[in-house]
């Protein structure tokens, strides 16, 4: 696979401005033969953690008012906030960002704990080793949650395989389908579900 080379868009600068006057009449007045008008513009090639560090703030920046929309929805629908991102390796201009958590009853006597995220591609989700299959890195986003549980050697946090065999709840690129879905999971009850069916 090709590795990708970044540029600092931003640095770059708009093309000089043209003089009014014809080239050659403003060297026969001035001596002077303006070449930056010749040169293209060098760009500044970023180095994969510089791209990492970007794509981290603006993934941190949308987790941080993902979370602000969904609990200014309800006073008694409200998730803990609880962000971080990752970026891919090998393409760090791609990344998710893990938004809250919360747990929600499904039946009477049991409870499901589950995670929401949403990340900047759209792709199938695999398992554990290669979480990620077939990214399509379009402008696309994708916005999904899936059951996790603790892990049973050392209490570390896993997909829970036992819901549709994949974990996964929900998976949308729509973000007011991810919001209707996340308000359902955090709905305590039957009216309020009601309310959110209706958006």
């Amino acid at each position: 696979m090709a590795k990708f080379r970044y540029y600092d868009a931003a640095a770059e600068k708009p093309p000089a401005v043209v003089p009014k006057t014809a080239v050659h009449t403003e060297f026969l007045r001035t001596g002077r033969i303006n070449r930056r008008q010749w040169v293209p513009g060098e760009r500044r090639y970023l180095s994969y953690e510089e791209v990492a560090d970007r794509t981290g703030k603006k993934l941190a920046t949308a987790g941080d008012t993902t979370h602000r929309r969904i609990n200014g929805f309800h006073a008694s629908i409200q998730f803990p906030k609880l962000i971080f991102h990752r970026t891919l390796v090998g393409k760090p201009h791609l990344g998710y960002c893990h938004v809250t958590a919360a747990r929600t009853a499904v039946t009477p006597s049991k409870d499901i704990t589950w995670s929401f995220y949403f990340a900047n591609f759209f792709s199938d989700l695999g398992d554990e080793t290669h979480f990620f299959d077939r990214i399509q890195s379009g402008y696309s986003r994708m916005y999904f949650a899936v059951a996790i549980e603790p892990n049973a050697e050392d209490g570390q946090m896993v997909i829970n395989r036992n819901v549709r065999d994949n974990g996964l709840l929900f998976r949308t690129d729509d973000p007011k389908v991810a919001l209707k879905n996340v308000l359902m999971l955090g709905a305590r009850d039957d009216a309020l579900r009601r309310i959110i069916r209706s958006l």
